[in-house]
């Protein structure tokens, strides 16, 4: 029961959904009271609760990542975010939302917002990097030097390339290509690419040639046609024989020696062996 002097009551203090009746009855200076007016009636707005986020799972991942959140009053949510940046969704029920983790999320609290408000986790969730992969490199093989593409994914942001553990100087091209040079020192074995996510290896081999050296030659003269026998090391693969840079035919012996044959057109000067590792000169 209320009493005023005015013409208009404002009722306060209501609870939502709920149905309120109202009759009213005046009185004048003397005391005097009419009788009761009809009965009218009203019912409240439908309150709407404040959303909570009790838990998520799980609680770390890359950009992409699907994450179950937890809580109450999810119903009709307007909105998800990962640390402020705005993430995919869907309300499963009024007690669970499905987001993804969006791209360019860093470690943070998630947030739920509704009509009634946003919940903040009391947990933050942790934005990791995805491991790096290698699918491949060309060439296969080369000498110190040599510049090979590391194909794979993830490599943006890369710290570190090695050949079989020797530390390369090396650009990322790409989040799916590297260019790095084969290091001094490197031998043959696997090639690697660490980012923060991690260190990828590559299944297959990178062969590294070494270049082949010249000790000696016998004789050391003759005239054109004459047969001569280099030593060296490296010699395996070799791809070319030149006498003072006149081409020469030649016969691979082994990895240290090279039978070849003073080419027509040859004047005096050094001579010069060619693998997949370099040229020799002696």
């Amino acid at each position: 029961m209320a009493t005023t002097s005015a013409t208009l009551y404002n009722d306060t203090g209501l609870t939502a959904n709920t149905s309120y009746s109202y009759r009213i009855r005046a009185t004048d200076a003397a005391g005097n009271l009419s009788p009761y007016s009809n009965v009218a009636s009203a019912t409240t707005a439908a309150g709407t609760s404040p959303p909570t986020i009790t838990g998520f799972t799980p609680t770390t991942g890359p950009a992409g990542t699907g994450v179950t959140i937890t809580g109450t009053n999810f119903t009709g949510a307007t909105g998800v975010t990962f640390n402020g940046v705005t993430a995919a969704f869907s309300v499963n029920s009024a007690t669970a939302i499905q987001a993804t983790v969006p791209t360019g999320a860093t470690t943070g609290p998630v947030s739920v917002t509704t009509a009634g408000g946003t919940a903040t986790s009391a947990s933050n969730f942790t934005v990791t990097v995805s491991p790096p992969t290698i699918t491949g490199f060309a060439p296969t093989s080369g000498p110190a030097g040599a510049s090979v593409t590391i194909t794979g994914t993830n490599f943006t942001g890369a710290t570190g390339v090695t050949f079989n553990g020797v530390s390369a100087a090396f650009t990322v091209s790409s989040a799916t290509a590297i260019q790095a040079t084969v290091p001094t020192g490197a031998t043959t074995g696997p090639v690697s690419v660490t980012t923060a996510g991690g260190t990828a290896t590559s299944a297959s081999n990178f062969t590294v040639v070494s270049p082949p050296t010249i000790t000696s030659f016998t004789p050391t003269s003759g005239p054109v046609g004459i047969s001569v026998t280099i030593s060296g090391t490296n010699f395996t693969g070799a791809t070319a024989v030149a006498f003072n840079g006149v081409s020469a035919g030649f016969t691979v012996t082994s990895a240290t020696a090279i039978q070849a044959t003073v080419p027509t057109g040859a004047t005096t000067g050094p001579v010069s062996v060619t693998t997949a590792g370099g040229t020799a000169t002696s």
